[in-house]
């Protein structure tokens, strides 16, 4: 189990809302990575994503499971702030803290929008020419580990 019910309100890893980053396979694997030791604590969905699939979006204070890529509950995560921009205004910042490595807005967006513009991504949306613009909404997630599987161990 990743989370105890620390604080008597019967939420458990087993029923928290599951936090999937990305499409199982590498990048999955390699954002669940960074989550797990801390080096991303911001991640960036498409405003739309959320309009599809009618999921809510994150509120502040809410904890997710972190899911990776063969399905298990490796950690939880405790979302501290969320804000919705145009693409065009993410801040440099919250890029960094996503923790894939970038140091510049350039390298960050060309990595996202090749993301966003994949076939998965526009399957997802029902979309085959799905792309990005600098108005294109984005939903900016900051959180923070509450625990992780090595944790509870």
């Amino acid at each position: 189990m990743v989370h105890t019910d620390d604080d008597g309100d019967g939420v458990t890893a087993r029923t928290l809302p599951e936090a999937e980053f990305a499409f199982p396979g590498p990048l999955r694997d390699a954002l669940v990575a960074a989550v797990l030791t801390g080096r991303k604590t911001s991640t960036t969905s498409l405003l739309v994503e959320y309009t599809i699939t009618g999921e809510p979006l994150p509120v502040v204070g809410e904890r997710q499971a972190v899911v990776d890529s063969c399905g298990n509950r490796v950690a939880v995560i405790e979302t501290v702030a969320v804000d919705q921009v145009p693409l065009r205004q993410v801040p440099l910042q919250h890029a960094v803290d996503e923790g894939e490595g970038h140091e510049t807005l350039a390298q960050w967006r060309a990595d996202h929008e090749r993301f966003w513009h994949g076939e998965d991504m526009r399957q997802s949306l029902g979309d085959t020419t799905f792309t990005v613009d600098d108005g294109t909404m984005v939903v900016l997630e900051r959180f923070r580990l509450v625990g992780t599987a090595a944790s509870d161990q």
